[in-house]
């Protein structure tokens, strides 16, 4: 087996030795990364809405090309982001059946690109922000998963989400059989307030996955204070762990994972570009790390973009790729027998020569 390289040096080698062109060896590693059984575990619902569902509504209002859209656009600060998404997202999800129709879409582009299992979060109705029922939420989500697909569900929440009727709602949520967990995010940089350990703790002990978004907008500190003080192993990014080698080993010995999303890093300037992400770096300390696309909407991502970008702008070799895809597989919530098998497929196809 010839190994692609990890650079960009090793792929001009690699067709050198072999007489194929760029375009061929492109279109080798694409057809490498459609074939792997892949998973998505860091997706916002309200963030995945296919834009072409807002331009096919309202042509006049969302034309077909926005300029967030374009390759090289990048945003200057999270509050411009957040408003792009929110003014996007939110004009769109006013029912259950808005909800199911966005999800069918996004779960059938999934299946297209191979993707098998999808842990995705949506927003818990706070304040006005989303007049649904979050139980319809969950039933109008889960309506919308295709056979051969499997789709984990999340409540997402603010850091200061836990007031009014809403304290009740988050207390109530661990008798949610249909919900595997929650999600605390939001803009980083604002405190983490004393409820959400004790909240967190009970969620795990009734079996619940607790995830945070830790290390994105803010320093290592964050992922520390994940960790240590909230009891996660999902942290969602964790990228700028990376700054502080005790977080680095404190991520590894606590076996948690780091749920990266490279292309939104880079659109949102947490990373300067895809080559010089820290991704392989906190891979290669010993750190699980999958990949997903955590807001589509706005970046104009695919899973299979983000395998792709990885490839093409940072080198990543066939083997990285797929140690990529099984990290998914091993912290994926589905039975040993379906672990086993991926993996076992991953391993094959990895082991093939080109």
């Amino acid at each position: 087996m010839i190994e692609v390289g990890t650079d960009r040096w090793a792929v001009r080698s690699y067709e050198r030795r072999t007489q194929r062109s760029r375009p061929t060896f492109r279109f080798i590693v694409n057809a490498f990364i459609q074939s792997l059984p892949k998973t998505e575990t860091h997706l916002h619902i309200e963030g995945a809405l296919p834009y072409g569902l807002l331009h096919a509504w309202k042509p006049e209002i969302y034309p077909r090309s926005p300029a967030f859209h374009a390759p090289d656009f990048r945003f200057e600060a999270f509050p411009e982001f957040d408003a792009v998404l929110l003014g996007h997202a939110l004009p769109w999800f006013t029912s259950a059946e808005r909800y199911h129709e966005a999800a069918k879409v996004v779960f059938s582009k999934h299946v297209a690109q191979n993707v098998r299992y999808v842990e995705t979060s949506f927003h818990l109705p706070v304040g006005g922000f989303i007049n649904v029922p979050a139980r319809e939420i969950i039933a109008a989500i889960r309506a919308a998963v295709p056979a051969g697909l499997e789709v984990r569900i999340f409540a997402g929440m603010l850091r200061t989400d836990y007031t009014g009727s809403m304290q009740a709602v988050i207390d109530d949520l661990e008798n949610w059989d249909e919900l595997a967990g929650v999600d605390l995010h939001g803009f980083e940089p604002v405190p983490t307030e004393p409820w959400t350990a004790k909240v967190w703790a009970r969620l795990r002990a009734a079996g619940k996955v607790t995830k945070v978004h830790a290390g994105e907008f803010d320093g290592a500190h964050r992922v520390r204070e994940a960790i240590e003080q909230l009891g996660s192993t999902r942290i969602q990014h964790g990228v700028r762990a990376i700054e502080d080698s005790a977080v680095v080993a404190l991520a590894v010995e606590s076996d948690v994972t780091f749920d990266v999303c490279p292309l939104s890093n880079v659109k949102l300037r947490v990373a300067p570009s895809i080559a010089e992400h820290p991704l392989r770096a906190l891979m290669q300390a010993g750190v699980r790390c999958t990949i997903s696309t955590d807001d589509p909407l706005v970046f104009a991502n695919t899973l299979s973009d983000e395998y792709r970008a990885l490839a093409a702008e940072a080198g990543f070799s066939r083997l990285e790729l797929a140690r990529l895809a099984k990290n998914g597989w091993e912290i994926a919530d589905v039975p040993a027998r379906v672990r086993t098998a991926m993996i076992a497929e991953i391993d094959r196809l990895a082991a093939e020569s080109f």
